[in-house]
């Protein structure tokens, strides 16, 4: 058998290695892993494994192409005051990459991770201190499909959770315009998320999400005019993972556009 050590780069054999991940812990013959670009927690015989080249396994730059090129600005003739984000998730390395991405598109974010069950006891302070036009709410989840039906949120590790940040932030904001909400992570109760309030979620077919396509969404709508209302099927077009695994409600953009530069 092949030697495996923790922070190796893996894929499953049983899986037709679709998915790359890193090893985070190793208990006799079982591997517990955590997708790279995939919101995923998973575990594996050490059988089933196969050894991955680090090189091209995280796929950022192939997966977000330059949003501003896209959204055609003039930097010419005119000046622009991107929409600010606050971004909370559940998972470290994931929100370390995300703020990089806003980074790079020079979008004013603020980071904080936080454990997904104690988003709601948190999330207003921060709005009030930050008054931000996008917040994201993600981390990890998942559907568990032995325990029933995909309509009973008891049947998902954290879409419980998600839900009661959600209903906090938007009894803090109630109007969609001045406050959009982007939830959820891989497998997310979408439908109830978007009941509890969010404008954006995760996922309508209960498919896994990558790892920036919330950030995807929210630097879209923090690049868009904030006078013109998005083209819904364009944003969610701009993710890996497509409709299938965001949807949400048509909103405006948040960015001030002024002249001259």
């Amino acid at each position: 058998m092949m030697l495996f050590r923790v922070g190796d780069i893996v894929t499953r054999n049983s899986y037709q290695n679709d998915t790359f991940f890193v090893i985070t812990d190793i208990d006799g013959n079982v591997a517990y892993l955590k997708g790279i670009n995939l919101r995923l927690f998973a575990d594996s015989d050490l059988s089933d494994l196969v050894k991955v080249e680090e090189k091209n396994v995280i796929d950022d730059d192939r997966v977000t192409s330059n949003l501003t090129e896209q959204l055609n600005l003039d930097r010419n003739e005119y000046f622009y005051l991107p929409g600010k984000i606050l971004h909370i998730d559940g998972d470290e390395d994931y929100l370390s990459r995300c703020m990089n991405f806003y980074k790079k598109l020079s979008i004013m974010a603020y980071g904080l991770c936080l454990k997904e069950e104690d988003i709601k006891t948190e999330i207003e302070s921060y709005l009030k201190k930050l008054n931000p036009d996008i917040v994201v709410i993600t981390g990890h989840d998942a559907y568990y499909r032995r325990k029933g039906s995909q309509d009973n949120i008891q049947n998902y590790k954290n879409t419980s959770n998600f839900i009661d940040a959600v209903k906090v932030a938007r009894s803090f904001e109630k109007n969609q315009d001045k406050l959009i909400i982007i939830a959820g992570a891989c497998q997310s109760n979408y439908e109830e998320l978007i009941k509890a309030g969010s404008t954006f979620a995760s996922s309508p077919k209960r498919i896994n999400i990558h790892a920036l396509d919330p950030a995807i969404i929210a630097s879209y709508l923090a690049l868009y005019d904030r006078n013109k209302t998005v083209d819904l099927l364009d944003v969610l077009a701009k993710t890996k993972s497509g409709a299938d695994g965001i949807g949400g409600v048509m909103t405006k953009g948040c960015m001030f556009v002024g002249y001259p530069r």
